[in-house]
């Protein structure tokens, strides 16, 4: 698309042109591996074989690049996927990272379980503290990871400081945008070298495909990226991509459903006897708020709280809900309830890095907020 457009309109239309043989208003499963070439290495549209490129996987990359203000994205087959592909093409076997002092289960499993083994170390600091990062700085940093606003604890990093921090060392900095999405926040356009999505959950947004996205400002990372990804092969197959392709198109009205709703529900939450923290940005108690408002257009979907009656509490809590669902992920829209410590962040049990035990995190979705509440204040008894 050659002329600025909103989100919502840029959602809808870039890298989704009508089909130019038929006149398709949806862009198309190319579900095929290879390609007719028009001669020895004569390529049609420039396409090959499906891990190299296919035009549904194509579409999505334009469409994310273009919402994240960017024009090189590579769609994956998981979140996690592209996110070892990043650490793959921008470090090398020595270098070191700086990751969040409570990230994602997933991440530190990669970072402490598999790239350590390849022969990089990573180091957990409190990324909101800019001085306690630049201390944590080694010679060898080559990346510093942020997660913003953090899983499962909602902590909110300053991007822009973050980005200032990682220029003065010579280090590149990342941003996994899965919990904001690039409805809310847009890291490249703050001083992010790279943004890493789990398309799996809000731009999917209906919880029926896994994917993931790397979305750079540079054409050399971009093309490293690329290569990676190519030579091991972890891409989005044309069906997830058609499939998270018809989410983004719907990304800004249900991530304006999510935030109304998320805003109603921590506000009762903060409220309620049983609960002795709620962990939302749209909070003014949370100490995050500030930068929450000056980085992000609404404050999310996803809200972590604590129970003044501790870890069985909380597990009560997650068996009591009959419109929350029990289970892992985010972003769809249904809403969902989880236990971090025994779920998602288990793998960090036992660590520095543990979650609280009696911590609940949940995933607001588009249904009637007044449903949602009745739901979650009749569990809490």
């Amino acid at each position: 698309m050659t002329q600025v457009h909103a989100f919502e309109t840029v959602a809808i239309h870039a890298g989704q042109e009508p089909d130019s043989s038929t006149g398709a208003v949806v862009v198309p499963i190319y579900q095929t591996s290879t390609y007719q070439q028009d001669g020895v290495g004569v390529l049609r549209g420039g396409y090959e074989y499906s891990r190299a490129g296919n035009p549904t996987r194509t579409a999505l990359e334009e469409c994310l690049a273009a919402l994240e203000g960017s024009t090189y994205a590579s769609a994956f087959a998981s979140g996690l996927a592209a996110e070892d592909a990043v650490v793959r093409a921008v470090c090398a076997p020595g270098d070191h990272i700086l990751i969040p002092d409570d990230p994602y289960g997933g991440s530190l499993r990669l970072f402490t379980r598999v790239l350590q083994r390849w022969g990089l170390s990573a180091s957990p600091v409190s990324l909101s503290d800019l001085d306690a990062v630049r201390a944590a700085i080694r010679p060898e940093t080559r990346l510093i990871w942020c997660e913003t606003p953090t899983n499962p604890l909602l902590r909110v990093p300053d991007i822009a400081g973050l980005a200032g921090v990682a220029a003065e060392a010579g280090a590149l900095l990342a941003v996994d945008n899965t919990f904001a999405s690039p409805y809310l926040q847009q890291p490249l356009a703050l001083g992010a070298d790279i943004v890493v999505h789990s398309t799996t959950k809000y731009i999917g947004g209906h919880s029926d495909v896994v994917g993931g996205a790397a979305i750079v400002r540079d054409a050399e990372l971009a093309e490293h990226i690329q290569f990676h990804q190519y030579a091991a092969g972890a891409i989005a197959g044309p069906f997830d991509a058609w499939l998270t392709l018809r989410g983004l198109k719907t990304l800004g009205v249900r991530m304006d459903r999510h935030c109304d709703n998320a805003e109603r529900i921590a506000a009762a939450l903060d409220a309620h006897s049983a609960v002795s923290q709620v962990l939302y940005p749209g909070l003014p108690s949370h100490p995050g708020h500030e930068i929450a408002r000056k980085q992000m257009r609404r404050f999310g979907g996803m809200i972590s709280f604590r129970l003044a009656g501790g870890e069985q509490a909380a597990l009560d809590l997650c068996a009591g809900t009959r419109i929350f669902t029990l289970a892992e992920s985010l972003g769809g829209v249904e809403s969902l309830i989880e236990h971090p410590a025994r779920m998602t962040h288990a793998s960090a049990a036992g660590t520095a890095l543990e979650v609280p035990a009696d911590l609940v995190r949940i995933s607001v979705g588009i249904e009637n907020a007044d449903d949602l509440i009745t739901d979650l204040i009749g569990a809490l008894g």
